[in-house]
C-alpha cells in the first residue's frame, strides 16, 4: 500500500493545489475514460451482437453512446480548462501545449460534425426529405468527412494519452494513479483486439442501410469486396450460434 501511495519520483513531492487536482480529474475522466470507450463503441457496436443484420438495420445504440460520451468529454474538458486557467503558474509547459493541442483536436471534431453534410436514404425519404444525401450517396464531402473524422479522432486520442502521462509526471502523481489508467487502457485495447478478430468492425453505411448493391454507397469499387467479407463474417457467426444452440 505504501508503494502504491508513494509518488512515481521519490526525489520530488506530490504537492498540487485543489484546482489543479480537479483539473486533472476532469481531464482524465474525459480523455482516459469517456473518449476511448466512446470510440470503441462506435467502431465495434454499430451492429449489436444479437442483432439480426441485415434484416434489422440502423441500431442507434452506438450512435447515442458515442455522442453522449463525446459530449460529456467535451464538458469535462471545458471544466478542466476553466480550472487550470485560474491557477497561476508557468505560462509555457510541455503538458500545457499538448493539452491545447488536444482541445484543438476536439474543437475540430465538433466543427467536422456540424459540417458533415446531409444523411439521405430511405428513412429520410419516408420522413418527407430527399432520398439523396451526402452520406447515402457517399459524396466526396462525406468521404472527406469520414477520413478526417477517423484520422483526427485517433491522432487526438493518442495525443491525449501522451498529455495525460506528461501531466502525471509533472504532478509527480502516486503510482496507483498510473496503474489504474494503464490497466484500464490495456483492458480496452485487449477488448478491441478481440472484437476486431471477431469481425465486429462494421462500416457505418452497412450498419444503417445494409449490403444491398442497389444503395449508391455500396457501388464504390472497394465496396463489393468489403460486403463479401462482412457477409462471410456474419454467416460464420450465425453458424456458430446454431451449433451452440
Amino acid at each position: 500500500m505504501e508503494w502504491l501511495l508513494a509518488p512515481i519520483d521519490a526525489a520530488r513531492p506530490h504537492d498540487v493545489g485543489l484546482l489543479v487536482a480537479w483539473h486533472a480529474r476532469a481531464m482524465v475522466v474525459a480523455w482516459a475514460v469517456l473518449v476511448p470507450f466512446a470510440v470503441l463503441v462506435a467502431r465495434f457496436y454499430k451492429v449489436l451482437p444479437n442483432q439480426d443484420w441485415p434484416r434489422v438495420l440502423d441500431s442507434r445504440t452506438w450512435w447515442r453512446t458515442h455522442l453522449f460520451g463525446q459530449m460529456a468529454a467535451a464538458g469535462c474538458s471545458f471544466v478542466g480548462l476553466l480550472l487550470i486557467l485560474t491557477v497561476r503558474g508557468p505560462v509555457v509547459t510541455l503538458h500545457g501545449w499538448l493539452g491545447y493541442g488536444v482541445l484543438a483536436g476536439m474543437f475540430a471534431q465538433v466543427m467536422l460534425g456540424i459540417f458533415r453534410g446531409s444523411k439521405g436514404g430511405p428513412s429520410d425519404a419516408a420522413k418527407g426529405y430527399s432520398l439523396h444525401g451526402d452520406h447515402y450517396d457517399m459524396t466526396p464531402r462525406r468521404l472527406y468527412f469520414e477520413w478526417c473524422h477517423k484520422t483526427l479522432g485517433y491522432v487526438t486520442l493518442m495525443l491525449a494519452a501522451v498529455t495525460i502521462f506528461v501531466g502525471l509526471w509533472q504532478a509527480n502523481a502516486p503510482r496507483w494513479m498510473w496503474l489504474i489508467i494503464v490497466v484500464w487502457w490495456v483492458m480496452l485495447v485487449g477488448w478491441a483486439i478481440h472484437l476486431q478478430r471477431q469481425g465486429r468492425a462494421v462500416a457505418t453505411y452497412h450498419a444503417i442501410w445494409g449490403d444491398d448493391p442497389t444503395h449508391p454507397g455500396n457501388c464504390a469499387p472497394d465496396r463489393p469486396r468489403r460486403m463479401a467479407s462482412l457477409r462471410k463474417r456474419m454467416d460464420t457467426r450465425e453458424t456458430h450460434d446454431i451449433r451452440r444452440h
